[in-house]
């Protein structure tokens, strides 16, 4: 029995299981109000509709690339940019990180300025005599966009897993000779590919959950993805029972690939070690400084023309009417009130969480520690539209629908 002195639940146990209890119950009641207003005779005929299979195999294949097309090429990004110091590599580390927050509708209209057929390289083709045959519609502009968003990404978490390696483990490597093929393998691969399947499991559910880029650079059904076929059932065919199949299948595909990176990826127990930040390899060759050079300069090509696109056509004589506009100013203060309210609620459960997971891995209780964690990666397995459609309808059965809207 439980006394006093032994409470049933520890004090320090409760912050992690409450917002972990909060979010995980805000999802099932916005899922289950979903399920619920579906028409139960259909589901026969969803599951068996080809182009929800369709749909499914599409947002599976075009993820899947896109985790690919970023991780790999950020593997040899963050060798070259932890093996190079030169002017502007801290301005390239913050220009990488800015790409988490900008705006996806912003990135596409830059892409689109860029790589259009009326932007920047179809005006250059034509000016030298050529055809400008790149679509940025389609596969190739989904993929496009999510490189342009993932890559940056994955070579910071990339390059913090290079710098962690043990400045002894590189000193013995120097002097027992180890170059190129036999450096990478056994220095600094195995600190790499720790880090590259939860990168590789993160990029692979945000371009699945994908919504805004499939949207504007889809082209058409073709390429659709999960989340913007479950937009289109609630928005224009008002069909609960496709939407509710389709994310079920979207949360059990994201849920499964978090515990299964979860399983691959272990982490490397800290000592204490010199860390060399920006070590360079004494034998430092020819060839290596240019393949480093290439591709820090090809990582600039691929970000910086779409934001100086964004730039350029943002400051017009239009500029002036445009922030006189009240409405400008009266959205902005709704997504700054918006942002700073999701943003302190955010950091207030992760903290919870964080919290009560130290407590219990410090007491060996691993799994229960993960198991905490993971409850935060829950949003990025749950549709936006679902959730608010599914909260929609827990609203409109318990209020008025005057009161709601």
């Amino acid at each position: 029995m439980a006394t006093r002195r032994q409470p049933l639940i520890p004090g320090w146990l409760i912050p992690g299981v409450s917002a972990a209890t909060l979010v995980v119950a805000v999802a099932l009641a916005a899922f289950l109000a979903l399920w619920w207003n579906a028409p139960q005779g259909d589901w026969v005929a969803v599951w068996q509709d080809s182009y929800l299979w369709h749909v499914v195999r599409f947002s599976f294949w075009q993820a899947f690339l896109s985790a690919l097309l970023s991780v790999v090429p950020a593997i040899f990004l963050a060798r070259a940019l932890y093996r190079r110091c030169f002017p502007g590599r801290l301005a390239l580390l913050r220009l990488c990180a800015m790409t988490l927050i900008l705006p996806v509708l912003v990135a596409v209209f830059g892409i689109l300025s860029v790589y259009g057929r009326q932007g920047w390289l179809a005006s250059l083709w034509q000016s030298l005599g050529l055809e400008w045959t790149f679509s940025p519609y389609g596969l190739q502009g989904i993929l496009l966009a999510h490189v342009f968003f993932n890559l940056p990404m994955a070579s910071r978490l990339l390059l913090q897993a290079l710098e962690n390696i043990p400045g002894e483990q590189r000193q013995l490597a120097a002097q027992l000779g180890m170059r190129g093929w036999h450096f990478f393998r056994f220095v600094e691969w195995p600190w790499l590919r720790r880090q590259i399947p939860p990168v590789a499991a993160l990029i692979f559910m945000l371009c699945f959950a994908s919504f805004a880029t499939v949207l504007s650079l889809g082209g058409g059904p073709q390429a659709t993805t999960i989340e913007l076929a479950i937009y289109q059932a609630l928005s224009y065919d008002y069909d609960p029972a496709r939407a509710a199949m389709l994310a079920l299948i979207q949360m059990v595909c994201c849920l499964g690939l978090v515990l299964l990176s979860q399983r691959l990826s272990k982490a490397i127990a800290p000592g204490t070690t010199t860390l060399l930040q920006g070590w360079r390899d004494p034998d430092d060759r020819l060839h290596s400084r240019i393949c480093d050079t290439v591709l820090i300069v090809l990582a600039l090509l691929l970000l910086l023309p779409p934001l100086l696109a964004v730039i350029v056509d943002g400051v017009n004589r239009q500029l002036p009417e445009v922030l006189a506009q009240p409405v400008l100013w009266q959205a902005l203060w709704t997504s700054l009130r918006i942002a700073l309210a999701a943003g302190v609620l955010c950091v207030v459960l992760t903290m919870m969480l964080l919290w009560s997971s130290r407590e219990l891995r410090a007491r060996q209780k691993m799994l229960a520690g993960q198991a905490l964690e993971m409850s935060g990666m829950l949003i990025l397995a749950m549709p936006g539209i679902v959730a608010g459609n599914g909260l929609l309808f827990t609203a409109q059965q318990h209020h008025r629908p005057a009161t709601i809207c």
